[in-house]
């Protein structure tokens, strides 16, 4: 499959995870008696994952997250000549989809952007009032968690066909656990798309959910390495077999 192929399937992939993930918290999450809420934002980025994952993950992996491609090119699972592709075709469809969901939102009588547009933020702009220090800290162990789970799931020791199942419901959780703290990111694009349509604080404060997740993921990746390394002998009895 050709790479511009691929990076098309990305930029696809990525606008589905923001408009379905941030969609559902600006248009869904407090609707007057029927809102979804925490957990139902938490589950509708799980299964934007899930969904994209089989659409597309035999055609391009179905990163849909710039600390991801990173993460599995320190992992030695993507080759870093492809990340540029990767990542702006993520960052595209990640602005796309804020773009897209802008259009609808603004539809309805006072709209306003006051509230963030589920754009992610810190200290005051966290949505329980987290410090930058623990707001840092946690996108940074989340991510790391995440790789943890997309490498193992995706191991070629692992059962076949489930991984978009973990991927998915591991991501729900990093939500259940990461929106009180910094309305979770884990992904620099989907922080990006809402932040470009916020403005203001939410652009100044976008630094930190780039930073921290291509960290966290790119320590994720090392530490998997670390613990999943078969010795030299089973490996060889392995391609023997």
């Amino acid at each position: 499959m050709s790479l511009q192929k691929r990076a098309f399937a990305e930029c696809i992939g990525t606008f589905w995870l923001v408009f379905g993930g941030c969609g559902s918290a600006v248009l869904a999450a407090a609707f007057p008696g029927l809102g979804i809420g925490f957990h139902g934002v938490a589950l509708a980025f799980g299964l934007t994952v899930l969904t994209m994952a089989y659409a597309i993950g035999h055609i391009s992996g179905a990163h849909l997250n710039p600390a991801v491609s990173v993460g599995l090119a320190v992992g030695r699972r993507f080759p870093a000549s492809e990340l540029g592709a990767y990542i702006g075709a993520q960052v595209i469809g990640a602005i796309a989809a804020a773009g897209m969901l802008y259009v609808i939102a603004s539809g309805k009588a006072g709209f306003t952007l006051a509230a963030g547009f589920a754009s992610n933020g810190y200290a005051q702009h966290s949505p329980g009032g987290y410090s930058l220090m623990a707001c840092l800290v946690a996108e940074l162990v989340l991510t790391c968690a995440f790789l943890l789970i997309i490498m193992g799931a995706t191991d070629r020791r692992a059962p076949q066909g489930f991984a978009p199942i973990a991927i998915g419901l591991g991501l729900t959780l990093i939500h259940l656990i990461g929106i009180p703290v910094t309305n979770t990111s884990v992904n620099p694009a989907r922080s990006t798309g809402p932040a470009l349509f916020a403005g203001g604080w939410a652009l100044e404060q976008l630094w930190l959910f780039w930073v921290a997740p291509i960290v966290g993921a790119a320590i994720g990746a090392v530490i998997y390495g670390a613990i999943a390394k078969e010795p030299a002998a089973l490996r060889a009895r392995s391609a023997g077999a």
